[in-house]
């Protein structure tokens, strides 16, 4: 299933927040993105109603495997390509910054082919 790039924006942070964190709320995606809270509101509240999270009572967001799957992917795309880039000799801000956009566009049959290359590099 294709969802908007900006959902998959959501459920990464959303996933490295958790790593970093444990818990997350609404106002850890609003500050951590710098988006206004009635934004992230809006699109927790999609996430929720197409199954990819489910919010506690206290507010606390937690990844459901349909979300959790997808912001792993993506996790993996970001941090295999900007630091694939940042080997290339590309500065990291730009690194992390390219990684960001290409994560969303780059097709899984170049995304396994540039994982394989890096590996064999390795």
């Amino acid at each position: 299933m294709k969802i908007q790039e900006s959902a998959e924006n959501y459920l990464e942070t959303i996933l490295i927040l958790q790593k970093n964190k444990g818990v997350v709320r609404s106002i850890d995606i609003a500050n951590e993105l710098g988006y206004s809270k009635p934004s992230v509101s809006v699109a927790m509240k999609n996430l929720r109603e197409n199954g990819y999270i489910e919010m506690s009572a206290e507010g606390f967001i937690t990844l459901l495997p349909p979300g959790r799957e997808i912001a792993e992917k993506m996790y993996e795309r970001h941090t295999l390509l900007s630091d694939w880039l940042a080997a290339l000799g590309v500065t990291p801000e730009v690194a992390v910054e390219d990684a960001c956009r290409i994560e969303h566009v780059i097709s899984a049959e170049s995304f396994e082919a540039i994982k394989e290359h890096v590996r064999r590099r390795a």
